[in-house]
């Protein structure tokens, strides 16, 4: 069986997953904006030899029936937040191996400055740095809060692929990987290396020289998790590495196939592409004390919640609707994952089952031998090549399984025991060298 891949999902405020367990007593998120806490958590990830910290982003707010619940402010659902750029700048010079992966929005980031920062990450962690291109398909407060018009779901895929271009040829055409010489007896860089681009595109433009060189990676390491037909088009056009909701091996293995596909159909080789599932679990030494375990966190939060969050990843206050209400009769422009995710459940079973685990799947309760079976079970009847671990409350749920599970999965060989490559895409994606590979779209407008 292949080695599998391990990122951990955080986020940088009290709660994440539209869950909030911010007063369970082993939860330290409530620190989340000091230092501290993310060194402490970007340490324990890299001493766990996990492949990278995944830093989740969401502009906007919940709000139902045109107003914020006062709920969200109590139980500091979605506000306040830090900027994930900045939480991973500074864990940088803390860490040596780890990959530090960014959420950043096609809709409401400027393509040119977005380029800038991404390979000033990449410089200064020397390849290390990721980005989850996201088309902010959730809160429609927060293209009121930057003043823009709200863009129907698949146009934002379509806009999504013109800023792909041109920050593409911000990473890859502007500099020559060999443009800098540093010769203080002759020049530091090679004019003949350094290229204008020029970029009219329908929804972007851009023409001058790009701001920085090229970086170690040259584009950072794509990452995508958009589960509609149209996101799934995208991600197979332009991800690295794909995240998928998790559920029944079933649904998984029809998800890894399909994305696979739409590698093939752009060109690129289907295992270029590292599909990684979601993964939650509550682990303890036995069974029983797992399960109590679970219900203390289940009780840490308040059902008041599920409203107001759910509005908040989807513009629906699923309160207005009869609970027998099929989700499949319901639309949004925004998350379509969030409806989609739950089939023909009701309203009223999708608020019970929102307040469980929010946005994450149902997770996994039992001993560590337990965990261990399921991953690798559901690796092997999935061929997916890894898990994104959602912690339930951080620190303590992150450290029962790198403490707990990850040594199981070593011994049995399905976990690497230490880091391989010294940047992200070379032990993530598993390329030679640590720029895109040469089927990506992106390799193409590379500058020779």
């Amino acid at each position: 069986m292949k080695k599998l891949r391990f990122g951990l999902f955080e986020n940088a405020q009290t709660n994440d997953s539209g869950t909030s367990t911010w007063r369970h007593p082993d939860s330290e998120r409530h620190n989340f904006d000091t230092l501290d806490y993310w060194v402490d958590v970007a340490k324990m990830c890299e001493d766990a030899k996990l492949d990278f910290l995944f830093l989740a982003d969401a502009w906007g707010w919940a709000d139902v029936k045109g107003t914020r619940p006062d709920i969200c402010d109590t139980e500091g659902l979605d506000l306040p937040r830090l900027d994930p750029a900045i939480v991973g700048a500074a864990i940088i010079a803390s860490t040596e191996k780890l990959g530090i992966v960014m959420t950043g929005s096609t809709l409401l980031e400027q393509p040119y400055a977005f380029a800038r920062r991404m390979q000033s990450l990449d410089h200064l962690s020397k390849g290390r740095i990721g980005w989850n291109v996201v088309t902010t398909g959730t809160a429609e407060t927060a293209v009121a809060a930057f003043g823009v018009p709200m863009v129907a779901h698949d146009e934002r895929y379509n806009m999504a692929d013109d800023f792909m271009e041109l920050v593409y040829k911000l990473f890859e055409g502007a500099w020559e990987r060999d443009a800098l010489e540093r010769n203080k007896a002759g020049r530091y860089a090679n004019p003949d290396k350094v290229h204008r681009i020029s970029h009219d595109g329908p929804y972007f433009r851009s023409h001058g020289f790009g701001n920085s060189s090229y970086s170690p990676q040259g584009t950072p390491v794509l990452f995508q998790a958009g589960s509609s037909d149209r996101g799934k088009q995208f991600g197979g056009k332009h991800g690295e590495c794909i995240f998928l909701g998790g559920g029944t091996a079933e649904k998984l293995a029809g998800q890894v196939k399909s994305i696979r596909d739409e590698a093939v159909a752009n060109g690129r080789d289907p295992n270029s592409i590292k599909l990684m599932s979601a993964f939650s679990c509550v682990v303890a030494p036995t069974k029983e004390e797992a399960r109590r375990k679970h219900q203390e966190l289940l009780d840490a939060q308040t059902p008041e919640v599920a409203v107001a969050s759910y509005a908040w990843f989807t513009g629906l206050d699923l309160s207005s609707f009869d609970p027998a209400t099929k989700m499949s009769d319901l639309h949004t422009e925004l998350s379509q994952t969030q409806i989609a995710r739950f089939g023909d459940k009701t309203v009223g079973e999708v608020l019970k089952d929102w307040h469980a685990h929010g946005v994450r799947t149902n997770p996994y309760v039992g001993t560590p031998e337990d965990i261990a079976d399921i991953m690798i079970d559901l690796a092997e009847k999935t061929d997916i090549d890894g898990f994104l671990f959602t912690p339930l409350i951080q620190p303590a749920s992150t450290k029962d399984f790198v403490e707990q599970v990850m040594p199981i999965l070593r011994a049995r060989g399905v976990a690497a025991s230490d880091y391989e490559g010294d940047t992200l895409r070379e032990r993530l994606v598993g390329t030679p060298s640590p720029i895109l590979s040469a089927d990506h779209p992106g390799a193409g407008y590379r500058t020779l």
